[in-house]
């Protein structure tokens, strides 16, 4: 293809072939499926605006701030996105820390325990001050404006600053993986070899994926159960601007920490060969989250009907449906994109080498553009695909800019 005929992906900067290379060869599908579940993040802050049965529009500086993941409740709605969040939101999120756990090993490798850490605060630190600090505020805004706040900036700095902390939107995934890192790293520097035991551990994966699945799955419940039945699966604990779900934080960890076992094994090998089981038996994973994902919205039924079980028979019937339908949604997805990526075409390649980017600036566009369409009577399918297009093409536009900049493209 001529240089310049497709301007989104045509000019492809030296850093952005380094990172292509560094993604690519066997580690071509894990960089697809990163892109892919970003896209995902985007669609999920793009259709919470058109979900059935929102919470009311309150007041923007009363509890319990609800407007903090419904910025933007637009009164057109689409009955399908209700479902598309809630699977959505049973496996993205521990998916990305997997990911994000699977190149840990490579870098302690390389870098040593010092060098990890410092260019992980670089590259998540950095990067969360600047999102919680600058892009939050501004992606809020239009929260501000649909809860009867005046079109005043010191109206609604006010009003943020009297605020009992300090909302992040999507950047609370950074400084959470910055904590694991420095955990993990920890862990390293009190027992090395302690990560290279990890990758020994689940070698061979490549062969039985069923029996490191299941220990997944029975490390997740463990994690998740306890802190469920504390805290209730909605809760979210608040301090400043570092904001984590309280209920799965053990349990993102624990993908976190599978990640870097992995990884540890080898990128492109066991879990993650192309040629391994998992791949050949793709289709097998698509059938799997069915079954565990019904369960999950019988248990919400049950929760919400006039006579709900126990609580403690909710609490433990629910965590272990969450964490088969994580695991299976994570598998199902691993397993396809481990099968059909061989290579990143330049559309694929520009999309992967910008994704970090676009997880950082999309939630400005996403908020935004669903406040502008609010007088539209377009209807909730229509307003949600409008808004998804738009909010992916302006941060990847966005980001690509940035990029070119020498400090934030060392960064992103």
């Amino acid at each position: 293809m001529r240089r310049g005929s497709q301007p989104m992906h045509a000019p492809i900067s030296a850093t952005e072939r380094s990172t292509i290379a560094q993604i690519g060869g066997r580690n071509a599908p894990i960089g697809a499926l990163r892109a892919f579940v970003t896209l995902l993040v985007i669609a999920h802050h793009t259709v919470l605006a058109y979900t059935p049965n929102p919470p009311p529009i309150g007041d923007f500086s009363q509890a319990p701030y609800l407007w903090q993941a419904f910025p933007v409740r637009d009164p057109q709605k689409f009955e399908l996105f209700g479902l598309l969040t809630l699977i959505n939101d049973l496996f993205f999120m521990s998916l990305m820390f997997f990911i994000s756990g699977l190149f840990v090993a490579d870098g302690l490798r390389a870098k040593g325990n010092g060098g990890l850490l410092s260019g992980r605060a670089a590259r998540l630190g950095v990067p969360f001050v600047l999102a919680a600090g600058l892009l939050a505020p501004l992606a809020y805004f239009p929260a501000w404006l649909q809860a009867g706040g005046d079109v005043s900036i010191a109206g609604f700095a006010s009003a943020w600053l009297d605020l009992p902390s300090w909302p992040s939107g999507p950047a609370w995934f950074l400084w959470v993986l910055l904590a694991f890192g420095a955990i993990v790293t920890l862990l390293n520097l009190i027992a090395p070899g302690v990560i290279d035991a990890l990758g020994r551990l689940v070698r061979g994966a490549d062969r039985k994926p069923g029996l490191f699945f299941l220990g997944l799955v029975i490390a997740s419940a463990v994690a998740y159960i306890p802190m469920s039945a504390t805290f209730t699966f909605m809760h979210w604990t608040q301090l400043g601007p570092f904001t984590v779900q309280t209920s799965r934080v053990v349990h993102y960890f624990v993908y976190f920490l599978a990640g870097v076992a992995v990884g540890a094994a080898g990128v492109g090998q066991g879990l993650t060969d192309s040629e391994g089981k998992l791949a050949k038996r793709w289709w097998a994973w698509q059938a799997a989250p069915i079954l565990p994902v019904v369960g999950v919205i019988a248990v919400i039924i049950m929760a919400f009907s006039p006579k709900p079980p126990p609580r403690v028979a909710l609490d433990i019937g629910g965590g272990v449906m969450f964490a088969l339908a994580c695991a299976t949604l994570s598998f199902a997805a691993l397993a396809t994109f481990l099968r059909f990526v061989k290579k990143t075409g330049p559309v694929a390649a520009s999309l992967q080498a910008n994704a970090y980017g676009m997880y950082l600036t999309h939630y400005v566009f996403t908020t935004w553009l669903a406040w502008l369409l609010l007088p539209q009577a377009w209807g909730g399918l229509a307003k949600g695909a409008a808004v998804f297009v738009g909010a992916t093409l302006l941060s990847w536009i966005l980001t690509m800019a940035l990029r070119r900049l020498p400090l934030l493209g060392r960064i992103l």
